[in-house]
């Protein structure tokens, strides 16, 4: 299940380097006292970090077991984290264009908080989202194919919109957006 994260602290709670180690290992149940020796930390420090979790939300406990005159608890992790970008602030939108490269962002955060919203519910009411994707990359020549590139996409959308909208169906929201692809180097496959 995913778990989407908008509250600052908790954020800031799963993002230290101690704890995101701890939330992957929690991709499967464990206790303290296996966390601990995993990571080589006193038991005492991962029982700290592991409450701390647990106040926030992002691990669960599955069980208790008595062990040797004490509760061994087991814990796991909430599911995936889905963090909303709007709470990173405006380190996302340090590019060069900066007014089509902050409303891609936008557009782009306001998906995942949609998406990751509906997916929760879905997910408590033990139903599944239908959503697709589709991803293309494309390399223009020059940089004015891209408008004329997204003025075609833009008439093409147009139609295929027009042929399948229904005025009593369900709303989707479909978005279409283009950015730089990242530079690959030798070893990226």
């Amino acid at each position: 299940m995913l778990r989407y994260v908008e509250e600052p602290e908790k954020v800031r709670l799963a993002l230290s380097p101690i704890r995101r180690r701890l939330l992957e290992l929690l991709r499967e149940p464990a206790s303290a006292t296996g966390l601990a020796a995993a990571l080589d930390l006193p038991r005492q420090r991962v029982n700290y970090h592991l409450r701390e979790l647990e106040k926030a939300g992002l691990v669960e406990l599955v069980e208790e077991r008595q062990r040797r005159g004490f509760t061994e608890r087991i814990l796991r992790a909430s599911g995936g984290l889905v963090v909303d970008p709007a709470v990173m602030g405006p380190a996302f939108t340090q590019l060069q264009d900066q007014y089509a490269a902050e409303h891609l962002v936008e557009v782009a955060a306001g998906t995942v908080r949609d998406v990751a919203r509906m997916q929760s519910a879905a997910d408590a009411d033990g139903t599944r989202l239908l959503t697709f994707t589709v991803e293309a990359e494309v390399r223009f020549a020059e940089p004015g194919d891209v408008h004329r590139f997204t003025d075609a996409l833009t008439a093409a959308m147009q139609r295929v919109i027009e042929e399948f909208d229904s005025a009593g169906g369900r709303p989707y929201r479909v978005v279409a957006g283009g950015h730089p692809a990242p530079r690959r180097t030798e070893g990226d496959s």
